[in-house]
């Protein structure tokens, strides 16, 4: 493990106007720290198996040992409460071991995108400031090490008096300024939406969940580490989305919960071998992240044979409504303590005890947060007298590809880099599969015909997809569609 610096402490950058409230007897934080109430779940049945990780398997008595040695051999590197501690893997056992070890000691895990590309990964860990860099091999050791792991143990993993408010985990996401925005999360915000989330679906502890999305994108940290966590139940990681492979590991697992956009579900109903035997034990599924439509919903509550669920939420405020799943017209409405409102600009706007704390940038912190404590979400939206909320749109331009935000912004930055280029629109385009795609608009320079490159080629498909992977721009970024003007 080798540090860029020595960790440093980062901090909150918005404060919630009722932190007296959800801190009071009964409140929506006055519960357990995040490591405690995940070990003591985990604790009252230790041959449980709790992660599926292709052929490795680990009950809770495994994957509690496997956090106490990753713990004491990150603490032994200087990491202590309030110190960031980051990487980059794809979902696997290790990537929840990680964060739940930074969380024994209070740190703050900062888990990225597996997507992102080296520069990418540069520029954002360059602005979370010193922090302490692991890989996968780093967490093998530990894991195997057999380091002392009793300062780190016993009192520690039981303790209910940590500081809640203290950040938990830094995620990014892209936003309209273009940039990825870290967005920060504390002990009080996760604790309070896993609890809320068991119980609005209904999971137990012999519920199990198929998780495709990473664990460094919010719904992978919510319903792939803390919710299943805390009840706990099984989590099923899956590195890449194949369908065929999906559909193995609901049939061989016995998956009852299911979280993501319509695509991963579309996808599954088309494909050849899908069959009804072979989701037999879906029991919830929970699709946002894209437009979810009324004939979505009709197709998969039949296909499937299941409870369909409308989900609204952001890396900033996770799953903040969802609908009961009863028809498919049924919209979501909020979640527990939560608030939703519509400004004279019909733009959505939330409180409640799962907002996160702020931006890294605390110039995006008062841009998103109004004086008396609200979110302003991008999203323009309706809500009904009986509270249904219904999404028309966003305020700023996103493209939302399968779940993924693509800020227009930062990708047409990218291709007006190019020396061809003169002018460049992004915009999304309507596709069945992915909700969205992102095609770019282009206009030449004067130096060459209009739809030449410097270098005599075509700035096609392919020529963009070459200057944007140059330029370090995660594959999904990347426009599908060209159109030289």
């Amino acid at each position: 493990m080798t540090p860029s610096h020595a960790p440093r402490p980062l901090a909150a950058t918005h404060t919630h106007q009722r932190a007296a409230e959800y801190l009071a007897p009964g409140g929506a934080w006055n519960q357990p720290s995040l490591d405690a109430l995940l070990t003591d779940a985990a604790r009252r049945n230790p041959n449980s198996t709790l992660v599926v990780d292709g052929t490795t398997r680990l009950n809770a008595a495994e994957l509690l040992e496997r956090v106490d040695f990753v713990a004491a051999a990150l603490e032994a590197r200087g990491v202590g409460p309030g110190d960031a501690v980051a990487w980059q893997l794809a979902n696997c056992a290790d990537a929840i071991v990680a964060m739940r070890a930074c969380w024994r000691l209070d740190a703050i895990a900062v888990p990225l995108h597996p997507s992102f590309t080296a520069v990418e990964v540069e520029r954002v860990v360059s602005r979370i400031g010193p922090a302490l860099t692991i890989t996968a091999a780093d967490l093998a050791t530990a894991a195997g090490a057999g380091h002392d792991a009793r300062a780190v143990r016993g009192e520690r993993a039981h303790r209910d008096a940590s500081d809640g408010g203290l950040l938990a985990v830094v995620l990014f996401t892209s936003g309209s300024s273009g940039a990825p925005k870290g967005v920060l999360h504390t002990q009080h915000t996760l604790v309070y939406k896993a609890r809320t989330m068991a119980a609005v679906h209904g999971l137990g502890p012999h519920d199990v969940v198929l998780m495709p999305a990473p664990l460094a994108h919010v719904s992978g940290l919510l319903n792939g580490v803390t919710l299943p966590g805390a009840v706990p139940f099984r989590t099923v990681l899956m590195r890449k989305w194949i369908v065929d492979d999906a559909l193995d590991l609901i049939e061989r697992e016995g998956v009852t919960f299911m979280v993501g956009p319509p695509t991963f579900f579309v996808g599954m109903m088309r494909a050849p071998g899908f069959a009804p035997h072979r989701v037999a034990t879906l029991r919830v599924v929970s699709s946002g992240g894209a437009g979810v439509s009324d004939a979505f919903m009709a197709e998969a509550s039949e296909r499937l044979g299941c409870v369909v669920k409308r989900t609204y939420g952001s890396t900033e405020a996770p799953t903040v409504a969802t609908s009961s799943g009863a028809t498919a017209d049924d919209a979501a409405r909020a979640i527990g303590a939560c608030e939703l409102a519509v400004d004279a600009q019909s733009e959505l706007r939330i409180r409640g005890p799962e907002l996160c704390a702020g931006y890294l940038d605390t110039a995006d912190t008062e841009r998103a947060f109004t004086n008396d404590g609200w979110y302003r979400s991008g999203d323009l939206a309706s809500i009904d007298g009986d509270g249904r909320l219904t999404i028309l749109g966003r305020v700023d331009d996103v493209i939302i590809r399968g779940g993924e935000n693509i800020s227009a912004a930062e990708v047409q930055d990218i291709i007006e880099g190019h020396p061809a280029i003169h002018q460049c629109t992004v915009v999304g385009y309507a596709d069945d599969l992915m909700g969205e795609r992102a095609c770019a608009f282009v206009v030449a320079t004067t130096h060459g015909a209009s739809d030449r490159a410097a270098d005599g080629g075509a700035f096609d498909v392919a020529a963009c997809a070459q200057w944007c992977a140059a330029q370090g721009l995660a594959r999904f970024k990347t426009p599908e569609m060209v159109i030289v003007l």
